[in-house]
């Protein structure tokens, strides 16, 4: 597998960066990726600044290598969580939801790469202009909270070709090793896969959400809650209830009160598959196994090398 600019910016052996996952990345699963060779990252959105600490020094103790702390910026705990990464002498952090010119200047003060998730070109420049050391691009595809465009991760990534000077790092749909040789035909200098970590014998997702996950057919999520906060959701019977208000022409503050507390929690860390919110991307689909880390990140590899032998025969 090629070595790329994100390589030796993330100091990491794979252009490979494991998403920062809500009630899914914590120590366990950062720390594999990390040892696999990749960009492991402990997801601080669902995580207290004490939680948070605590998963740091838990992730510290299993790899000496890169970690990175994937940091929402609108969460009322960002400013302690982005202290405590720090003090913790996480060297790389990850920012998203939110404006990278809040932080970006601070982190750089105190020796740490930054990048920022994004979902447009011209954010994407604006994240440039903020001084990020890379970005990510995040295609609609992606599971979680998504960018109100709708932009497909392959139109993004030809939009952004030879427009920024910084690295890009795909993400949205990729779960392959051929499906990274692609993104790195279009201009990429890496991909984050969410989705394909979470079904890992590390993640910390609950196995009833694992199982679903591979049942899911090729229609199996879908893009919600446009007016709150868009999020692509598997369809279950919570799902049901969020599209009949949708339909009904519901407003923000409707469904901010059926989401109510604690669904994401509920479906994807403790397994409620009924009402909990659960989160994943469309490349579920593709997914048929919950094999561990560092058997997932060589069958990447040799996916990766053999897609590109194959392009390159006579």
């Amino acid at each position: 597998m090629k070595k790329t600019k994100i390589c030796k910016l993330l100091n990491i052996d794979y252009p490979i960066i494991q998403g920062g996952m809500v009630w899914v990345s914590g120590a366990n699963l950062a720390a594999a990726c990390s040892e696999a060779g990749c960009l492991g990252v402990i997801g601080a959105g669902s995580m207290k600044p004490d939680l948070l600490k605590s998963q740091i020094i838990k992730a510290q103790t299993k790899t000496k290598k890169s970690l990175a702390v994937n940091i929402p910026i609108f969460s009322k705990y960002a400013d302690d969580q982005i202290r405590i990464a720090v003090e913790q002498g996480i060297k790389i952090i990850i920012t998203s939801a939110g404006s990278p010119k809040k932080y970006t200047s601070y982190l750089k003060e105190n020796g740490c790469k930054v990048i920022h998730v994004t979902s447009s070109l011209t954010l994407a420049k604006k994240c440039e202009d903020a001084g990020v050391d890379a970005i990510v691009i995040e295609g609609f595809e992606a599971g979680g909270h998504n960018g109100r465009d709708e932009m497909t991760t392959l139109v993004l990534l030809q939009q952004l070709k030879n427009q920024l000077q910084i690295p890009v790092i795909a993400a949205g749909g990729f779960s392959s090793g051929d499906s990274i040789l692609a993104a790195m035909a279009l201009g990429a200098d890496g991909v984050q896969m969410g989705t394909r970590f979470m079904l890992t014998k590390e993640s910390r997702a609950h196995d009833n959400f694992k199982h679903l996950l591979l049942d899911q057919s090729k229609n199996g999520t879908m893009l919600s809650m446009k007016k709150l906060m868009p999020v692509r959701l598997v369809m279950n019977e919570f799902y049901e209830k969020v599209k009949e208000l949708e339909d009904q022409g519901a407003d923000p503050s409707e469904l901010e009160a059926l989401l109510g507390h604690g669904r994401a929690m509920n479906g994807i860390h403790h397994g409620d598959l009924i009402e909990g919110e659960l989160e994943s991307g469309q490349i579920c689909a593709a997914i048929n196994d919950i094999p561990n880390v560092s058997e997932l990140v060589m069958r990447l590899k040799e996916e990766y090398d053999l897609a590109l032998e194959n392009l390159t025969k006579d």
